[in-house]
Order: C-alpha cells, then sequence, then structure tokens
C-alpha cells in the first residue's frame, strides 16, 4: 500500500540525513514508527533477537579485558 504525506523541505533534508547516517531509508523509518504506534512491534521477538545477537556478535574488547567502573570515569573526564 502507497501513503502520501507532506512536510517541508527542510524537515524531509534533516529526516533523510538523519535516516543515512543511521543506515536506513526516510520510508523505512516512518514504516518502522506506524508498526511502532499499531503494536505491530513484537516486543518478545525483539528481545529474543537482541539476546541472540548479544551472544553472537563478537565485541570490541580484547579478550582478557576486565571491565572497571574507574576506566569509564576517567574516559569521561579526558572528554
Amino acid at each position: 500500500m502507497n501513503l502520501t504525506l507532506s512536510a517541508d523541505q527542510e524537515t524531509i533534508n534533516k529526516s533523510r540525513r538523519y535516516a543515512k547516517e543511521h543506515g536506513t531509508s526516510l520510508n523505512g523509518i516512518i514504516r518502522d514508527y506506524l508498526k511502532k504506534i499499531s503494536g505491530e512491534n513484537d516486543c518478545s521477538a525483539n528481545a529474543l533477537e537482541f539476546a541472540e545477537l548479544a551472544q553472537n556478535m563478537s565485541g570490541c574488547s580484547k579478550a582478557d579485558y576486565i571491565f572497571d567502573r574507574e576506566d569509564i570515569h576517567n574516559r569521561d573526564q579526558q572528554r
């Protein structure tokens, strides 16, 4: 199904830049938003997908890295 929307050119341009920065399209953002507000976004499926990605995606830390809260605080102060 097609849907026609109207918005001012500046809003469209900013939205397209945002979409490009986030690896999607303006159409994709609007489609996802409509799914979200219409209740089509399945929270359980999203949680399962997140858990699977967390288990299967490699992290950026070295294998022997140990989290230290002080490292985070020091990094924030260096900015």
